[in-house]
């Protein structure tokens, strides 16, 4: 489907440029063109009073796919500093349950260098089979290389869906593994399943500003892939007992590694306190902290409680607080066993990145703040006052006062 001008019939009178919300109409030498922000929302074509702006199919058609030549679930376990990230855990299991409802083989792939152990060990978590590609070139992150490697693979060995985390690896070299090998993807996923008519892949994801849940199929393309987002699923739990296979492929090498780029140093990253995405304990403050003085009062609470800090997208677009620290649907997600949040109101963006915590605890001087409606335990007053009272009882049960 595309839109087009009748270029003789359209008389520049420029109706349809007030019609279309995109801006995606320009006028070039009195005549209406389309540009690449048209929706297809069709606006401009009842606008048009000379009816020279028209709606077209497409010419191409795509060859009937065939399903059955593809099968299994992917899940590409990443590795950073030669230790695989926690978030492949919850990929394997969110993995597992794909895979059993259409009776397939659940695979993880594995790039690194001298991980033979962590390798197998990622059969523990439920993968039926373990791809492990062993070569210097791809012990540390370098999107060339590892684009090139697992196009490879898939192109040899089809599987049906392609899981990775929504994480700077994934964001960064997945699209260009879709791209190489000609399919769709979803990008950071919240939910999973298969559709138990069709057997297609459906990927859930927030939409609109997290205002809406849109779920997205790719039924004419294989394989599925999508990024997960992390902290959302239930991660699998290890069994010692789950037997599986071990595929090792020395050298990475295929005639096709893109080294345009080389990896020379990996700074680790140093913070203040603990890592947001891994913590179990997250202090968030938002826009009641007033300025950015009030973080120095978030930032004690959580070094006293060995957490992270977190913020509210409000208090990040303030600039009180770097938006490394931001939570929610345009930051980071989190899971922790006990979220705090201060002067945080909740909008829906900001609870779809923290409301899986076991454990919330609100405080807002506001009753009605959205915040309550998921908080375990809520705390209405001036968090001024309601957060030096915490730290002190913490400092008196610790002996410290």
């Amino acid at each position: 489907m595309a839109v087009v001008v009748i270029k003789n019939q359209c008389d520049g009178c420029e109706v349809c440029l007030d019609s279309c919300p995109y801006d995606a109409i320009e006028m070039i030498d009195g005549v209406a063109y389309i540009n690449e922000k048209c929706t297809l929302c069709m606006a401009c074509l009842e606008a048009c009073p000379v009816e020279a702006i028209i709606s077209e199919e497409s010419e191409t058609e795509l060859p009937e796919l065939e399903k059955d030549a593809y099968s299994g679930v992917w899940v590409f376990a990443e590795q950073r500093q030669g230790k695989i990230s926690s978030v492949v855990a919850e990929l394997l299991g969110a993995g597992r349950k794909l895979a059993d409802a259409q009776g397939q083989k659940l695979t993880a792939v594995l790039f690194g260098h001298e991980m033979e152990p962590s390798a197998r060990d990622l059969v523990h978590y439920g993968a039926d089979e373990v791809i492990y590609v062993d070569d210097p070139i791809l012990a540390q992150f370098n999107d060339g290389p590892y684009a090139s490697v697992l196009s490879d693979l898939i192109e040899k060995r089809r599987p049906g869906i392609v899981l990775a985390g929504a994480t700077f690896m994934g964001r960064s070299f997945i699209p260009s593994v879709a791209s190489r090998i000609s399919t769709g993807l979803t990008a950071d996923c919240t939910a999973l399943d298969i559709d138990p008519e069709t057997g297609d892949l459906l990927q859930t994801r927030p939409a609109f500003g997290g205002n809406i849940m849109a779920t997205i199929i790719c039924p004419r393309h294989r394989p599925q892939m999508a990024t997960v987002r992390h902290k959302v699923l239930t991660p699998a739990v290890r069994d010692i007992h789950h037997k599986g296979e071990v595929h090792i492929i020395n050298g990475a090498g295929n005639g096709r590694i893109d080294e345009k780029t080389q990896v020379l140093e990996v700074v680790e990253e140093i913070m203040d306190t603990v890592n947001l995405a891994e913590a179990d304990i997250i202090v968030s403050g938002g826009r009641g902290l007033r300025d950015s003085e009030g973080f120095k009062l978030i930032e004690e609470l959580a070094v006293l409680l060995g957490g992270a800090v977190g913020a509210s997208r409000s208090a990040v677009d303030s600039e009180w607080i770097p938006y490394s620290h931001q939570v929610g649907q345009t930051g980071k997600t989190v899971q922790p066993k006990l979220y705090i949040a201060c002067g945080i109101s909740g909008a829906v963006q900001h609870l779809a990145g923290m409301q899986s915590s076991d454990v919330i605890v609100a405080i807002n001087k506001d009753p009605d703040a959205p915040i309550f409606d998921v908080s375990t335990y809520g705390l209405v007053g001036d968090l001024f006052q309601i957060i030096p009272q915490i730290i002190k009882s913490v400092k008196v049960q610790r002996g410290e006062v």
